[in-house]
C-alpha cells in the first residue's frame, strides 16, 4: 500500500467530480468529519453528503495539495481547496487528516477549516 498515492489519487478525484471514484476509496463504517459541522458516519451518509454537493453548491472542488506527509496508515495535508461554485470561485485553506486500513480504504477523514472563511467566500 502506497498510502501518499492512495490520497493522493483520492484528492484527484474531486477535480473529476467522480463520485464513484471518491466513494470506492471509503469503508463501509468510514466517518468523514468536517470540522466543525456534524460527521457523516458510513458510506450512504458520506455518499449523500458528497452527492449533495456537487449537485447543488459545487461543480467540482480542485485539491491543491501544498504539504502531504505520511506516517504509517495516517495521512496529513495542507492543502488549498479551490471550490467552483455556480457563480464563484472559493478558495479555502484547509488541513486534513486521513486514517487508512492496512488494505489502503479510508476509514476515517477530517478536514479543519475556517468555517466563516467558507461563508463569506
Amino acid at each position: 500500500m502506497n498510502a501518499d498515492q492512495i490520497v493522493r489519487d483520492f484528492c484527484a478525484a474531486w477535480s473529476r467530480a467522480d463520485v464513484e471514484a471518491i466513494m470506492d476509496a471509503f469503508t463501509e463504517d468510514a466517518v468523514y468529519h468536517n470540522i466543525p459541522m456534524p460527521a457523516c458516519k458510513g458510506k450512504e451518509d458520506i455518499r449523500k453528503f458528497i452527492s449533495g454537493m456537487f449537485a447543488g453548491m459545487c461543480k467540482s472542488i480542485d485539491f491543491e495539495i501544498k504539504t502531504q506527509v505520511v506516517s504509517g496508515n495516517i495521512v496529513m495535508n495542507e492543502r488549498i481547496d479551490v471550490l467552483h461554485m455556480n457563480e464563484k470561485t472559493v478558495e479555502l485553506p484547509v488541513c486534513g487528516v486521513f486514517e487508512l486500513t492496512d488494505d489502503g480504504k479510508i476509514s476515517g477523514w477530517r478536514d479543519y477549516f475556517d468555517a466563516a472563511q467558507f461563508a463569506g467566500g
